[in-house]
């Protein structure tokens, strides 16, 4: 598509003066790989920051998927950072302002500003990634490019809204998550639960992708036991519950402290990131929060199941990685992650509370853990591998802008 008339000005993307040269040779950049002719896919969220989980690995698996799947397709990704730069790799970083307590996440600040970022992107097609200053400027790029765009529906803000404010908080939220993403030309739906709390908003045009997994990082054989034995100091009898995650209200990791505490010798809760900042605890040991996926699999292949109990889990991405280390789970007969989790891959606790938890966790162990966790690598690599879910997603993008690229492999452009 040709943006001759539509050139973006370097006055609509200055946030504050002293800006000039940042600003001027990031959208230098920009426009270099604007002369790429394939169509372009760009994703853009606010959800992408150092210590963030499920939807920045989606975002780098699907930019890694793309390069090596679908040559013909070109691929931007916009997200907030400490200052403007675009990387040769593409992803572009916007200087937003840090969310206090917020993890390193970070808040831009226009969306006429973020929007005008999109558009000099000069896509083909926009999947949003959330419904706030991202999400608002993808929509009015996409108005301005003349494209289709996507929203991608990670989580359930009115949900959240009334877990840390109170139920008041619920309907205002939802009304105003409603009225944003009923203007998306395709909303993308994780699992069930989100699609039903899209739906009871009235929000339609909703088509339901699950996330995956990357079935070579996130593997049984990167299992150590006796290695993560002796970091921690524990003896082979010790049972090993592990949860990776951020410290977060709604992932209920006091359910999960609860429960370990009641059931005792020999059980030890491992909170990879999750622990950060809590004061100790009797039977929990908490690790740093890690960066490198593979670090990450180590640890939870080298316990002996996995705990998850959130119970309004939009998915659960962490759920489907530890299935793939080949770890049976225990979570919540809720939301999301009981999509996925059954008894050939674990077990359901009937609620989010300590006791029915250490039941649940109880009823795993007198089953054969080894074979379930067996059937739990199996069921991942089989029904989540990222190839499957980033096929259907291409069928998405390839209906909505008609462009045979996002539906073909094979090396065309692929001298670009």
């Amino acid at each position: 598509m040709s943006m001759t008339d539509l050139e973006v000005q370097e006055s609509e993307l200055r946030l504050i003066p002293g800006l000039d040269v940042e600003v001027a040779e990031t959208l230098r950049a920009l426009k270099i790989a604007s002369h790429d002719d394939r169509p372009r896919l760009v994703d853009t969220t606010m959800l992408f920051a150092p210590r963030s989980g499920g939807v920045k690995r989606y975002l780098l698996s699907k930019k890694a998927w793309l390069a090596e799947n679908r040559p013909g397709v070109a691929h931007s990704l916009i997200v907030p950072g400490a200052r403007h730069r675009a990387a040769a790799d593409g992803i572009v970083r916007l200087r937003a302002a840090k969310l206090p307590f917020g993890d390193g996440y970070r808040w831009p600040s226009s969306v006429r500003r973020w929007s005008a970022w999109v558009a000099a992107s000069k896509p083909s097609i926009i999947e949003a990634g959330d419904p706030y200053t991202a999400g608002q400027g993808a929509l009015e790029a996409g108005q301005r490019v003349g494209c289709p765009v996507v929203g991608f529906c990670h989580s359930d803000p009115a949900g959240l809204a009334a877990l840390h404010f109170g139920e008041w908080a619920k309907k205002p939220v939802q009304k105003r998550w409603a009225k944003l993403f009923s203007q998306f030309d395709r909303v993308v739906s994780p699992s069930r639960f989100i699609a039903r709390r899209l739906e009871e908003a009235g929000v339609g045009n909703i088509v339901i992708r699950p996330l995956g997994v990357e079935i070579d990082t996130f593997r049984p054989e990167r299992r150590d036991r006796q290695w993560l034995l002796n970091e921690l100091g524990l003896s082979a009898d010790a049972r090993l519950l592990c949860f990776a995650g951020r410290p977060a209200k709604e992932k209920n990791v006091d359910v999960l402290i609860e429960a370990v505490q009641k059931l005792g010798a020999p059980y030890h809760l491992v909170l990879v990131g999750a622990g950060s900042g809590m004061p100790a605890e009797d039977r929990v040991i908490s690790m740093p929060y890690e960066t490198d996926p593979k670090a990450v699999a180590k640890i939870i292949a080298s316990c002996d199941a996995f705990v998850h109990a959130n119970d309004k889990e939009p998915f659960g991405l962490i759920v489907l990685e530890a299935m793939a280390c080949g770890r049976p789970v225990v979570g919540v007969n809720a939301g999301g992650v009981a999509e996925t989790v059954d008894d050939s891959v674990g077990q359901l606790a009937t609620r989010a509370d300590a006791d029915a938890y250490a039941q649940a966790i109880e009823a795993l162990f007198e089953r054969d853990i080894e074979a379930i966790g067996r059937a739990a690598r199996e069921k991942a690599v089989s029904q989540f591998a990222w190839n499957r879910v980033f096929e259907d997603l291409c069928m998405v993008y390839g209906d909505l802008t008609g462009d045979a690229a996002f539906v073909r492999s094979g090396d065309a452009h692929a001298t670009h």
